[in-house]
């Protein structure tokens, strides 16, 4: 008797998706498919030379599969710099700009096509990437953080249509997202949101003593901040005026009980005041 029951495998999908084919398509139909075809014959090289393989292409769309996750994601990379690298010489109206998103998940095989969740996700994230950009699912990132000299910036849960919401993870390279030279990342992530591969921007240069200062600085009331600064001012010049004759100490006193006295007034409430 045939066997009907459906197989079923865990796969690394990458799905990449040009961004704004419709605008370019009406901007210029003959130059928008003639990029098409270049890039998408420097997908198919790049998903061949790293053991991968095309599962389906559908309108501006690209399915591949690998068995690899370190693979598909320094595939993904690959892609697009060598995209970008072409768009640098295409004319403006058919600059072509894939987004990409890759997920490690199981998968449905009928045949040489491949179904299921494991593919949507890919398709989901793929849309939440920026022009140019990879963004991969928490299951690749537990794979590869640790492999590859890139950055990761976490985009937390976002919402995904169908989609059970998942943490996902931004590519970056050089403290950039992956694809977008120029383009800073968003500065408003708390820690908890970054992480960041071995290798690459890892170490972070120590604050200098300046900065240390001026950030001590800022924590103080405003008072105490400016009778500190001013004192240290008045102490510097007496030194270099002549150390033999010590005379700061006077002002500097009166400066800093001042600067006492108004912060702790300040803080009064307001019924002691009348």
């Amino acid at each position: 008797m045939p066997d009907d029951k459906v197989k079923r495998r865990l796969t690394t999908v990458l799905c990449a998706d040009v961004y704004g084919y419709s605008r370019l398509m009406e901007a210029d139909e003959a130059g928008t498919l003639e990029a098409l075809r270049r890039s998408r014959a420097a997908i198919a090289r790049l998903v061949e030379r790293h053991d991968g393989r095309i599962v389906n292409t559908w309108g501006d769309a690209v399915i591949a599969e690998f068995a690899s996750v370190v693979e598909a994601v320094q595939s993904a990379i690959e892609i697009q710099q060598e995209i970008s690298d072409q768009e640098s010489v295409a004319p403006q109206a058919s600059s072509m700009r894939f987004r990409i998103g890759i997920n490690l998940g199981d998968v449905m095989v009928d045949g040489t096509n491949i179904y299921g969740d494991g593919v949507n996700i890919a398709s989901r994230l793929q849309e939440l990437a920026d022009p140019g950009g990879v963004v991969i699912s928490s299951s690749v990132y537990d794979q590869v953080h640790n492999k590859l000299s890139v950055g990761f910036d976490c985009l937390g849960q976002r919402p995904m249509k169908n989609i059970a919401p998942l943490t996902s993870y931004r590519l970056t390279l050089g403290g950039q997202a992956a694809g977008q030279a120029g383009l800073p990342l968003q500065e408003n992530r708390t820690p908890s949101q970054s992480a960041r591969a071995p290798g690459i921007d890892d170490r972070r240069e120590p604050s200098s003593s300046t900065n240390a200062v001026s950030d001590w600085l800022g924590r103080l009331p405003r008072p105490v901040a400016v009778a500190l600064t001013v004192s240290a001012f008045l102490i510097t010049i007496n030194l270099f005026t002549g150390a033999h004759k010590i005379w700061f100490h006077w002002p500097v006193a009166i400066i800093l009980l001042g600067a006492a006295l108004r912060t702790v007034l300040g803080r009064r409430p307001e019924r002691d005041r009348s």
